[in-house]
C-alpha cells in the first residue's frame, strides 16, 4: 500500500495478512465498537489504510454494511446518511467542517449516527466541537500511518475523550516521544512519536535505506512531534518537516491552525512557511472564507494576534477559493502556492 505522498514522493508500505487482520479486530472491537446490522458510510478511497482497514475490513470482519460512494460529496453523503441509517461516519477532517458548514445541513435527517472517527491529519477542535453539537454524535479522533496498518492510537468510546488529542495507544500497541538521540523525553515536552507493536511495517517496497531510517531502535520513527499529559493522552503539535523556524523561534502551523479555525468567518486554514531575508521564514497563512464572507489579511493577522504570541501570528495572509487536498481529503501543503514566490 502507498504512502499518501502529502510531503514528498510516495513510497510503497509493506504490510503483512497479520498486520491487516489484527488492526482490523483492534478497531473493530475497541475504538469503533461496530457489530451486525451497523451501517458504515463508506466515503474514504479503498486503496488508503484508514477507508481500507477501519470501513472496509473492520465492517466485513463483523457483517456490517459498508454503504459506498464514489466520491465524497458532503450533500450527497448528508443524503446517504438519511437515506441509509448510517450509523458509523469515518473521514478525515476535511469532510467534517464540509458536512458542518453544508448550508442545508439541517434538512437532512441525520439522527441514527452514533461514532465518528477522524484520521489522516489533526483536526481541528472548532470543528470536533461544531460537529459533535450539530449531528449530537460522539467524534473520536484517532492516528495513525499507512505503516502503522494504520491505527497507532484513539480516543476511546469508553474512556474520557479529550478534544485536540489523538488519544491513547491502542491495544497491543506501544507509544512514546522521543528526542533526536531517541531518548524519552519528560511529560509535557514535544518530541517524535514512535511505536511498536503488531501494526508495524514490513518495511518500504524496495527502499532499504528508507526502512532504516524509519526503523530504529527497535522502533518506528512517525516525523510526527507531540506531547504526553498526565493521563498518558498524546497531543499532536505537528509534523517535524513543517516547522517553521522565524528568527531562531520554532512556530508549529497547527497551533496557529487552530487559532484560525475559531474565526467565525474561516472555513479552512493552512499554515507554512514562507522564505523571507531577515527572519529566514516567515509565517504566512493560506485562508478559505466561508461563502459569502470576506475579509482583508489585516483583519486575519491581527484576529491570530490577540491570542497567541507575538512571534507566531501571520504577517503573510492571501485568499483561496479552495486548499489543494489529495485524493484522500487531506490539505497538500506542499501544493499551496505563495503569492509571489518564484
Amino acid at each position: 500500500m502507498y504512502t499518501s505522498g502529502t510531503e514528498s514522493r510516495p513510497k510503497g508500505v509493506m504490510l503483512t495478512h497479520a498486520n491487516l487482520a489484527r488492526n482490523a479486530d483492534v478497531s473493530s472491537r475497541t475504538t469503533c465498537q461496530i457489530a451486525a446490522g451497523d451501517v458504515v458510510f463508506g466515503g474514504l478511497p479503498l486503496f488508503h489504510s484508514f477507508g481500507q482497514t477501519v470501513a472496509m475490513n473492520a465492517s466485513l470482519r463483523v457483517g456490517a454494511c459498508l454503504t459506498l460512494v464514489p466520491k465524497f460529496d458532503p450533500g450527497e453523503a448528508l443524503a446517504t446518511i438519511e437515506r441509509d441509517g448510517v450509523t458509523h461516519f469515518y473521514g478525515v477532517p476535511t469532510m467534517y467542517g464540509a458536512l458542518l458548514h453544508h448550508p442545508e445541513r439541517e434538512r437532512f435527517d441525520a439522527a441514527t449516527l452514533r461514532t465518528c472517527i477522524t484520521g489522516g491529519a489533526s483536526m481541528p477542535v472548532e470543528v470536533l466541537r461544531g460537529f459533535e453539537e450539530a449531528f449530537g454524535a460522539k467524534v473520536m479522533e484517532g492516528y495513525g500511518l499507512s505503516e502503522t496498518s494504520p491505527v497507532a492510537s484513539s480516543n476511546h468510546p469508553d474512556k474520557a475523550r479529550k478534544p485536540g488529542s489523538i488519544g491513547t495507544p491502542i491495544e497491543g500497541v506501544e507509544m512514546k516521544v522521543v528526542d533526536e538521540d531517541g531518548e524519552g523525553v519528560a511529560q509535557g515536552e514535544v518530541g517524535e512519536i514512535v511505536i511498536r507493536g503488531h501494526n508495524i511495517m514490513k518495511g518500504y517496497w524496495q527502499r532499504p535505506d528508507a526502512t532504516a531510517e524509519a526503523m530504529r531502535g527497535g522502533w518506528f520513527h512517525s516525523g510526527d512531534m507531540a506531547r504526553v499529559d498526565e493521563d498518558g493522552y498524546f497531543f499532536i503539535v505537528d509534523r517535524k518537516k513543517d516547522l517553521i523556524i522565524r528568527g531562531g523561534y520554532n512556530v508549529y502551523p497547527r497551533e496557529v491552525e487552530e487559532v484560525l479555525y475559531e474565526h467565525p468567518k474561516i472555513r479552512e486554514a493552512a499554515v507554512v512557511g514562507v522564505p523571507h531575508d531577515e527572519w529566514g521564514e516567515e509565517i504566512g497563512a493560506a485562508v478559505v472564507t466561508l461563502e459569502g464572507e470576506e475579509l482583508t489579511p489585516e483583519e486575519v493577522s491581527a484576529y491570530v494576534k490577540d491570542r497567541i504570541a507575538a512571534y507566531k501570528y501571520p504577517r503573510v495572509v492571501w485568499f483561496l477559493d479552495d486548499l489543494p487536498k489529495g485524493p484522500t481529503g487531506k490539505i497538500l501543503k506542499r501544493e499551496i502556492e505563495i503569492p509571489g514566490a518564484v
